[in-house]
């Protein structure tokens, strides 16, 4: 028995030594890859003029996404849009549109992200003019209706306001737009309609007195040039004439004293 024992003992030794071999062999070595191209960051599928919607609890229609063409990736369930647009309703309010080149959605579709010549456009309303947002990024919250960027943004309010800043959080369900940093502002007061054609009147009737004015004092100034041209023109031909005469005067040649003794000669004998 004793024996037994003893040959027994190092087979389950090395049968439990085998058993941890295997065990390790198959939670240590690395999954082997599919091939249904899951694993890789391959498309699966791709749609030409995508768009998709989403509505509220009460059937009202919350925002609309399209684009010219989407990808899909399995590996990490993304979306790559082309030529993306994006469009958020709100019940009450005016609309707000974005669209940009490129563009991306997030796996569970909570986030999406718009890139390259961004361009918001929300509609006026309630006596406030249209409102333009430019940028080069822009991520989006849909179902929080925000919109934030830390890239610089240039906001156009009409009718003649610009603004200008780096990194914008726009939240459009309590109609606020904060910037960042680096704030500037160009602001043109809106002038009234009757005081805007009074104003313009008054400008162009001073406009034309002002000229009328100025036709005169031209005219003025040049009948005083021609006045003084002509006085020292006429000036000039007297002063030459004197000197021509004067010297003329003194070129004459002076009477000869033997000439005149025989003219004094001739008139005695001739005399009657």
């Amino acid at each position: 028995m004793h024996g037994r024992h003893t040959i027994w003992f190092p087979l389950a030794l090395l049968a439990l030594m085998a058993l941890i071999t295997i065990w390790i062999d198959r939670n240590v070595q690395a999954p082997q890859a599919k091939r249904d191209g899951s694993s890789r960051h391959d498309p699966d599928y791709k749609l030409n003029n995508f768009s998709t919607t989403k509505t509220d609890a009460d059937g009202n229609l919350r925002w609309v996404l399209s684009a010219t063409e989407m990808i899909h990736y399995p590996d990490d369930d993304s979306t790559q849009l082309q030529r993306p647009r994006f469009t958020q309703y709100t019940v009450g309010k005016p609309y707000t549109q974005i669209q940009g080149q490129r563009g991306f959605v997030s796996s569970n579709g909570d986030n999406v992200y718009i890139m390259d010549n961004v361009k918001v456009v929300r509609q006026a309303f309630e006596g406030r003019g249209e409102m333009t947002v430019l940028t080069e990024y822009l991520h989006l919250i849909p179902d929080d209706d925000l919109a934030t960027t830390d890239r610089p943004v240039v906001i156009t309010q009409a009718p003649k306001t610009v603004i200008y800043g780096t990194g914008m959080i726009y939240n459009k369900k309590e109609r606020t737009l904060k910037l960042l940093s680096k704030v500037r502002v160009h602001y043109e007061r809106p002038v009234e309609r009757g005081q805007s054609k009074v104003s313009v009147n008054t400008n162009q009737a001073k406009q034309n007195a002002r000229l009328v004015a100025g036709d005169r004092s031209r005219a003025a100034n040049t009948r005083t040039k021609q006045t003084t041209i002509t006085k020292a023109t006429t000036d000039k031909r007297e002063t030459a004439q004197t000197k021509s005469a004067a010297t003329n005067k003194q070129r004459q040649p002076s009477p000869n004293k033997n000439q005149t003794r025989i003219r004094r000669h001739y008139e005695q004998t001739v005399s009657p």
